[in-house]
């Protein structure tokens, strides 16, 4: 018997499971209305199933929120410290760190208007991962900064990106009414100037 011929073609996109689905939209839902606007029914309306279907996958609201937030956060860490070992040098991971950011700025604002506004109702073991994981991911810039600047303060270094991510994630609000290419190379633009004033910077 002929062995089947296996297709050349690209292998079909795996739907998104239940659970992403639901923290896809909850993101949204919380972006919108708040938090404690949104209930567990709303949630499972978004997503075709009755609300109480939600507990199949979360034990409760809180823990939507918390899963949303640790994964976002887990994916930003990984993501940068890939950046970071690939590069051939500080500046082209800086250039990667940067890209990354854009990128996830722009694809996903309801996260970014979600943790500005709800981390608080997180619960507080979560509460604690997410800011180390945050903190991981700040550090990461900071570690290549300080490759390319020696003699400018950690902490200047410190706060300087998180300044920059303060215009990165201005996204919910700036991107509006420009499209995505363009609006990519503005906020690339912005945050290599932001950063290299800090880099002229002096002990």
């Amino acid at each position: 018997m002929a062995t089947p011929l296996r297709s050349s073609g690209p292998a079909p996109r795996r739907s998104p499971s239940r659970r992403t689905q639901i923290l896809d939209a909850a993101a949204r839902l919380f972006a919108e209305r708040g938090y404690h606007g949104v209930s567990i029914e709303d949630i499972g309306r978004a997503v075709g199933i009755r609300g109480p279907g939600i507990y199949r996958h979360f034990p409760g609201k809180d823990a939507v929120l918390a899963r949303m937030l640790l994964d976002v956060s887990e994916r930003l860490l990984a993501g940068g410290r890939e950046r970071v070992d690939t590069a051939d040098h500080p500046a082209a991971a800086l250039d990667a760190l940067i890209s990354g950011h854009i990128e996830f700025a722009l694809s996903e604002p309801a996260l970014i208007t979600v943790h500005d506004r709800e981390l608080g109702n997180v619960p507080e073991p979560e509460r604690r991962t997410v800011r180390r994981l945050q903190r991981g991911y700040v550090e990461q810039w900071v570690g290549v900064l300080a490759d390319l600047a020696p003699d400018v303060p950690a902490a200047t270094l410190r706060a300087s990106t998180h300044a920059m991510f303060g215009l990165l994630n201005s996204t919910p609000y700036s991107a509006r009414a420009v499209d995505r290419d363009p609006m990519a190379q503005v906020l690339r633009d912005m945050a290599h100037g932001a950063l290299a004033a800090a880099l002229r910077g002096s002990a």
